[in-house]
């Protein structure tokens, strides 16, 4: 990324989350594959996920409850950017549907960046804003328990379903997102994918060795561009994929666990949700006070990995 001087920046107006209600929780594993509960724990921190819902049934209501928080209606919305790695049909994408079902009349597309796929949806918004938009709906939703193979204990331990949303508004001067940095290596695909009509594959052992300094690397460009260190970070908000993913991360970029915001143990990865359903848990319970500063971090397949500054300002 570039930097420039622009006129118009963005502000996080309003925000949300949407779980499924069905709790699946690792006894409920226990009875259909060779693990236990104390297994899952030690290597992942998953206590228990949600499972339900579609990508555009979890959008809408994310979607619909952000725009409430921000005092707008869907009319106002010029764009909706919707990250999703489980669309609901190849054609169209599914962010058409939900445009409709909340009464968008602006633009609507899908963004496909795996688990970095919500950092790379307000990277995007802020490309927007600055060039025009005024409101711009970011939605991150997956539902990843479709593409899972529940018979699989590497996978069916770890996923889940899930959204959360931000409406990014226009304001005048830099805005309150001071940076992003967005990254990939497509060598690495092989670690983690899906086929159409297939499930999810994945070597464990790579993408942890892969996740960790992509994590790093990204964030630590983000914070270079903003001017900023770790130290000046109120809270770490980073993709909740494994527990020792996420503590060995914090560790080499220095952020101690008690300033990282962790809800992997009763959601799952819900891959391009997670960041905003934790952003969301997270200021719900004051962890998050006007003028901090916040990392959002986060990697994925492909691999991707995306990080982004934010002053929270509600």
């Amino acid at each position: 990324m570039t930097s420039f001087t622009r006129g118009r920046g963005l502000r996080v107006t309003g925000w949300s989350s949407q779980l499924p209600d069905n709790i699946v929780t690792n006894r409920d594993l226990e009875k259909s594959l060779d693990t236990d509960h104390d297994w899952i724990v030690d290597r992942t921190g998953i206590h228990s996920r949600r499972v339900g819902g579609t990508t555009s049934s979890l959008s809408i209501e994310s979607g619909r409850a952000a725009i409430e928080s921000a005092g707008l209606t869907p009319d106002d919305i010029d764009v909706l950017v919707l990250a999703t790695t489980t669309p609901d049909r190849r054609v169209p994408q599914t962010a058409a549907g939900v445009q409709h079902e909340l009464g968008i009349t602006g633009g609507a597309f899908d963004v496909n960046a795996a688990c970095s796929g919500f950092v790379y949806g307000l990277a995007v918004a802020d490309g927007l804003i600055a060039t025009g938009a005024n409101h711009v709906l970011v939605i991150g939703t997956d539902t990843l328990s479709t593409i899972t193979d529940w018979t699989d204990r590497s996978t069916a331990i770890l996923f889940a379903d899930g959204s959360g949303a931000m409406v990014a508004s226009a304001v005048d001067g830099p805005g309150n997102l001071l940076s992003w940095s967005l990254g990939s290596d497509g060598e690495l695909e092989r670690h983690l994918y899906c086929e159409h009509d297939g499930k999810m594959i994945m070597n464990g052992k790579e993408v942890f060795r892969s996740a960790v300094p992509s994590i790093v690397n990204t964030s630590r460009e983000a914070l270079d561009r903003a001017g900023l260190t770790i130290d000046d970070i109120a809270l770490v908000v980073p993709h909740q994929a494994n527990v020792r993913i996420i503590e060995a991360a914090c560790k080499r970029l220095g952020a101690p666990m008690d300033k990282v915001a962790v809800s992997i143990d009763h959601t799952g990865n819900s891959s391009s949700a997670t960041i905003p359903i934790a952003f969301d848990e997270a200021e719900a319970a004051g962890r998050i006070q006007s003028g901090d500063l916040v990392l959002l971090t986060g990697f994925g397949a492909g691999m991707s990995s995306a990080s982004a500054v934010l002053r929270w300002e509600p």
